[in-house]
């Protein structure tokens, strides 16, 4: 076979939607410590419906650090909880809710292997409350 591949880009392309707003259910979370020794939750979030239902819209993180708290606390708002005060919260408790989330490529270079990657990202204000479900 002959084939001339110098026109083709270094790029891996990793997203299953396209830029938008998505009716989403937090479908995983994963608890992991920061290379700076915080915690995060990596949420992935699934379109709950439309014509993407099923797919993943994207991975997003909580960081539970200084810099982090704010975010986490407009995020936990979104989804509904009282964040006046002290709470206990484990990431099984965000499991299955819903929002709407907004998603934008993002490309990054791999530093290790020089790969560049485009993802999906949330931006750090997109997230909105899920509408509430309508009496049929």
């Amino acid at each position: 076979m002959k084939i001339n591949l110098s026109q083709i880009e270094d790029i891996e392309d990793l997203r299953s939607v396209p830029a938008g707003e998505y009716h989403c259910r937090a479908a995983e979370i994963r608890e992991s410590e920061s290379p700076a020794g915080h915690t995060r939750w990596g949420i992935r979030w699934e379109i709950a419906h439309g014509d993407f239902q099923g797919r993943t819209a994207c991975w997003d993180s909580l960081h539970w650090s200084e810099r982090g708290l704010p975010r986490v606390k407009f995020v936990l708002q979104t989804l509904g909880f009282d964040t006046e005060g002290e709470m206990e919260l484990s990431p099984q408790a965000i499991e299955g809710m819903e929002a709407m989330v907004q998603v934008q490529p993002e490309e990054r270079e791999d530093p290790v292997t020089g790969i560049r990657r485009i993802q999906n990202r949330v931006p750090f204000a997109g997230y909105s409350p899920a509408p509430v479900p309508t009496a049929s």
